[in-house]
């Protein structure tokens, strides 16, 4: 059984390119960038050319790279520092639709006095920016926004955001999560509004356990881990240095790579859509009438659970993932599809389909070919499928 993996919102297939970049820095290569010696000194230069490499893909200077271990540290550090860099303003602006790594964040820190804001979106996933507007204050010490949604593919006006931020914010902090968009769509934040922005190596073929937070030269940091001198004393602890190097080549790839992304990828992406929602009734795309990501599939089936598509899915070799909760032990939809207010019965039956450049026609076909019949057999199954049946 071939299998088909079409779950790289979550997480992707490392580059064997990237592999073969990082091995040599395991037994070989294994000193540490920081030692002054001369075999300390051939890894820096390679963790100097990673950073390049992560810079050149975002537009940025190298000396605006941090190496983090995360997206989420990451975040953390971002909206923490804003913090302590403000540390008489008690106001944080975000959506209601953020990755875990922002949104429980942000509502920790609620618990502890800071006043949190989350903005609303519209059924198809977009912010109103007019409640943006109206919600910053003299207070506010940071807005946080994702550039794109990880279960949607959504992606928001970042760049207008920004501007609104640096009208009406008296020098608040502009962050985004941009660990779904970094890979897939162009980013340039030489000309950007964004302060401070969010990566994930595991997210655009690179290992898990690296991430990035670009940090815009000029703006004022605290560090969310101090200790030794690393990372220009703004991330404290031992670089990974094997990871730090695979993401260089990573980000050099995905460069290379993006116009593929952005048509066949995204071709693909539209087939499956297309096909999809005429071979099923009752299926509607969540997010469909919004930008999106050229890789992301939300789709949304009326009267089954999500779970069970994806255990049936897996059945067949296809990996998916469901825009429900339920896989991780809850019965209440996403917050996401919350947020967009999809409905209950629609919301429960969600699954979304993530693709790489590593996907082909024949896993497109083979989707195509295998979830009619499991939605079929899931409808005749439940009480209320049956009832939509006879119908």
């Amino acid at each position: 059984m071939k299998e088909i993996y079409a779950d790289n919102n979550a997480t992707t297939k490392v580059d064997e390119a990237v592999f073969e970049e990082m091995r040599p820095y395991f037994c070989e290569l294994y000193g540490n960038p920081s030692s002054m010696h001369f075999f300390g000194g051939q890894v820096q230069k390679k963790v100097d050319e990673a950073r390049n490499r992560v810079a050149q893909l975002l537009g940025a200077s190298p000396e605006e790279i941090v190496f983090t271990a995360c997206g989420t540290e990451s975040d953390n550090a971002a909206i923490r520092s804003a913090l302590e860099v403000y540390p008489e303003r008690r106001h944080i602006i975000t959506t209601r639709v953020e990755h875990p790594a922002v949104l429980t964040l942000c509502r920790n820190l609620g618990k502890r006095g800071y006043r949190v804001t989350e903005l609303n979106v519209d059924g198809e996933g977009r912010l109103d920016l007019d409640e943006l507007r109206g919600a910053i204050d003299q207070d506010t010490a940071i807005v946080s926004v994702m550039y794109a949604n990880n279960e949607t593919g959504v992606v928001f006006p970042i760049e207008e955001i920004g501007k609104i931020v640096k009208e009406k914010g008296k020098g608040a902090f502009f962050h985004t999560d941009a660990v779904q968009a970094v890979g897939k769509i162009p980013l340039d934040m030489a000309t950007s509004t964004v302060d401070m922005l969010s990566l994930s190596g595991h997210k655009l073929h690179a290992p898990k356990g690296i991430g990035v937070l670009y940090l815009r030269k000029g703006v004022p940091f605290r560090p969310f881990l101090v200790g030794g001198h690393q990372e220009r004393s703004r991330r404290a602890g031992t670089e990974n240095t094997a990871a730090i190097i695979a993401l260089g080549k990573a980000c050099e790839l995905a460069a290379l790579h993006m116009a593929d992304e952005n048509g066949r990828v995204k071709a693909m992406r539209d087939r499956l859509e297309k096909e999809l929602l005429a071979l099923i009734p009752h299926a509607r795309i969540n997010g469909g009438q919004a930008e999106r990501l050229p890789n992301t599939l939300s789709i949304a089936f009326e009267f089954v659970e999500g779970e069970a598509i994806l255990m049936l899915l897996s059945e067949k070799g296809i990996c998916a993932s469901s825009g429900s909760a339920c896989t991780s032990g809850s019965l209440e939809p996403s917050h996401v599809l919350r947020a967009m207010g999809v409905p209950f019965t629609c919301a429960h039956g969600s699954v979304r389909f993530s693709l790489s450049r590593f996907n082909d026609d024949s896993d497109i076909e083979a989707i195509i070919r295998e979830l009619p019949p499991v939605i079929e057999r899931l409808r005749q199954m439940s009480p209320f499928g049956r009832e939509f049946l006879d119908k």
